[in-house]
């Protein structure tokens, strides 16, 4: 019904720079706070960043100074801005929405992931 769909990995090196977008398409009333989480072979899936409706920002320690989080409301489309990457944000990352349905109930929608690897 709700669909996410991540674009932009890919392969960069350390110190470079790589963007990522996720696209929610479906039936959609509205869609709340909106996220990127990273999972790494061997860890468990972490918070990266999450941004509100109206623009309100958080981030994980690690992406502090380094990422940006920002979004379309128009166009249900979040991104991801990387600079400064290091071989530690190697992983796959998945973008999250939590998603108002016409009937008013709430889903947590995740995208399928986009591998981005960092080379040192």
């Amino acid at each position: 019904q709700v669909q996410l769909v991540e674009s932009g990995g890919g392969l960069v090196q350390a110190g470079g720079s790589l963007s990522l977008s996720c696209a929610a398409s479906g039936i959609i009333w509205r869609i709340d706070v909106m996220g990127w989480y990273r999972q790494a072979p061997g860890k468990q899936r972490e918070l990266v960043a999450s941004i509100s409706r109206g623009g309100n920002t958080n981030y994980a320690d690690s992406a502090k100074g380094r990422f940006t989080i920002s979004r379309d409301n128009a166009k249900n489309t979040v991104y991801l801005q990387m600079n400064s990457l290091k071989a530690e944000d190697t992983a796959v990352y998945y973008c999250k929405g939590s998603v108002v349905g016409w009937d008013g109930g709430v889903n947590d929608c995740w995208g399928q992931g986009t591998q981005v690897t960092v080379s040192s």
